[in-house]
């Protein structure tokens, strides 16, 4: 039995596998994306909502017209849900899980990344003031750039893909984000730009954050041991008795 729990616990930690880098494979491509953010929502402000690139933007939206049926009408309503609502409630899981299982800085880092992603978005949307496209196919607020929905997706995929430090989950990451970009554009909700936009803006997010966090993160999972923390104050109670008697 004990070698079992043993293993179990092995599995565990085994489960959160986050990798050390450098600092400044973090920040610069961090700065990088938050430029790639920044450049163009200066450029519709400048445009008054007539960007240089709005081309771009009007030929990408008449093609995604091009993709609608009934069925992708189906698979964008349960992305709509997902990309705002949905993500919100994963990130809650998320952060408790992260606390459940001993790794209270790991939650306090998902956590953060996703509530400043969503604050520098909703800031966004209020300095830029630019107008979505006409005729959405779902309820909207004010304000198209940068995209609420694949900010906050981008946010929690790229948590999750850095705590777990898996190939697959990076994969999954992305292909994730791509279609939660698509579907905006599809649903007419947002731009081509707005999109992109939001993507670079919370990935840059995560990745500062992630910058700060690491090392207690890392070191923090190496020390977990595999355990939740009721079963971990039970175990300091069992021992505590013992050394009483």
């Amino acid at each position: 039995m004990p070698s079992a729990c043993r293993g179990y616990d092995e599995w565990m930690i085994r489960v959160l596998l986050p990798r050390r880098q450098p600092g400044w494979q973090l920040v610069v491509p961090a700065v990088l994306l938050l430029l790639a953010f920044m450049v163009p929502g200066i450029m519709i402000l400048a445009g008054q909502g007539e960007p240089a690139f709005n081309g771009v933007d009007t030929t990408w939206q008449a093609f995604t017209f091009t993709l609608h049926s009934p069925f992708w009408d189906g698979v964008n309503a349960v992305l709509n849900w997902a990309g705002y609502a949905g993500i919100l409630v994963f990130h809650v899981v998320l952060a408790l899980a992260l606390l459940v299982w001993q790794r209270p800085m790991g939650a306090v880092f998902a956590a953060t990344s996703g509530v400043i992603a969503l604050a520098l978005t909703q800031l966004a949307k209020a300095v830029v003031g630019r107008d979505r496209p006409q005729g959405a196919q779902v309820l909207t607020d004010t304000g198209s750039y940068p995209s609420g929905h694949v900010s906050a997706t981008t946010a929690f995929l790229m948590v999750l893909a850095i705590l777990l430090g898996r190939w697959w989950m990076t994969l999954l990451a992305a292909v994730g984000v791509i279609a939660m970009m698509v579907s905006r554009t599809y649903l007419s909700a947002h731009w081509l730009s707005d999109v992109l936009g939001g993507a670079c803006l919370a990935a840059g997010v995560v990745l500062i954050m992630w910058w700060r966090f690491r090392e207690i993160c890392i070191k923090e999972n190496e020390l977990a041991d595999g355990r939740t923390i009721w079963a971990a104050k039970a175990s300091r109670r069992l021992q505590a008795g013992e050394r009483a008697e």
